[in-house]
């Protein structure tokens, strides 16, 4: 017997015990209310859809209430088509919030780890993802905190869904920003995602992590992309989409902070030494390289005079003994304020 037919059974049995018990009034019993919410709850839970319950509902009242003569069967009926939809629906909004709850543990798992892979992997394929294959993150972040049930995750998803559909891509939320995980090989969809991801917050910044393979890849891009939000905001970096396959050259100088830290303070310690401090100097070496070296756009940028310019780096040159005008020292000097950013230097000075 199948569950539609199983439905019918107990149908026909509620509808014969309310025919018994009810001939001669117009409304169910507190029992009965109840008896037909569990129904729908069951209806709910074995798969026949709402309006084949109803359906099924109706063809067997008739059945019983007609041939019985139940009086007031309009008023009966009524009532019980109620308590068996309200069932129906306590049922699905139970079955809602355990999906949701079953994959944000599963996002969760995902993103940070600490699971066996194997059963992560199992897991992920209810979710449209195929763990043995290479995947790659994406990750949205900015002014704006992103929510699970937020406008600007809505207008994203219909963007990406739209154009590629749901299958073996997973958009959501983590710590405030905005995830996109998507196949390693299928960069199309990841830059689709930051380009909608940019737009729907008036600015965002989306950092993508290399395509790693297996159960673990999806956490390793995923702490990539992380780590490149970080790095733009160290390095002011205002590019509107930043990969971190191009800011390896600062996870290099990272492996070795104590010689990082040796190199800044070597090299621009003596900045330190002047009335206002490092900060105004290291501003400057700052803009002048962002510049390309060209003192009228530095100038410009920092808002003096190129004489102004000229005078503070010949001060540089004067305290740190490197000329920022010549090349065999200008790469020293870029090198420590490239170090002095990762590292918040001089505020973390000591």
């Amino acid at each position: 017997m199948n569950s539609l037919e199983t439905l019918r059974s107990h149908l026909e049995v509620l509808a014969r015990s309310v025919a018994d018990a009810t001939e001669s009034s117009p409304c169910l019993t507190p029992d009965e209310i109840d008896a037909y919410r569990a129904c729908g709850n069951t209806a709910a839970e074995q798969g026949p859809g709402m309006r084949s319950t109803i359906v099924a509902h109706i063809a067997a009242a008739r059945l019983v209430w007609a041939s019985r003569g139940v009086e007031n069967a309009v008023a009966l009926l009524e009532q019980s088509v109620d308590a068996l939809a309200a069932g129906y629906e306590g049922a699905q909004r139970s079955a809602v919030r355990r999906e949701a709850a079953a994959r944000r543990e599963f996002i969760d798992d995902l993103l940070y780890g600490g699971v066996d892979l194997e059963c992560l992997a199992k897991r992920a394929e209810r979710f449209g993802l195929l763990l043995s294959h290479a995947h790659a993150v994406a990750v949205a972040g900015g002014p704006a905190v992103f929510d699970e049930g937020g406008a600007g995750l809505r207008q994203v998803e219909q963007a990406v869904f739209q154009r590629f559909g749901d299958r073996h891509v997973l958009l959501t939320t983590k710590g405030g920003h905005l995830v996109c995980v998507a196949p390693g090989d299928r960069g199309d969809v990841l830059a689709h995602f930051a380009k909608h991801a940019h737009a729907a917050t008036d600015g965002a910044q989306v950092a993508v992590g290399r395509p790693h393979p297996g159960p673990g890849g999806v956490r390793h891009s995923y702490e990539e992309a992380l780590a490149a939000l970080d790095l733009a905001a160290r390095m002011r970096l205002d590019a509107p989409v930043l990969r971190a396959a191009d800011l390896l050259v600062y996870s290099v100088l990272l492996r070795d902070r104590a010689a990082l830290s040796d190199l800044v303070e070597n090299t621009l310690g003596p900045l330190s030494e002047t009335r206002g401090g490092a900060g105004p100097l290291l501003e400057t070496l700052s803009v002048f390289f962002d510049a390309g070296c060209v003192s009228a756009e530095a100038a410009r940028r920092l808002n003096l005079s190129v004489r102004a310019l000229t005078y503070r780096l010949e001060r540089i040159h004067r305290l740190t003994g490197a000329n920022p005008a010549e090349p065999g020292h200008r790469y020293k000097l870029q090198a420590a304020v490239v170090g002095a950013r990762l590292l918040n230097w001089p505020d973390t000075r000591g």
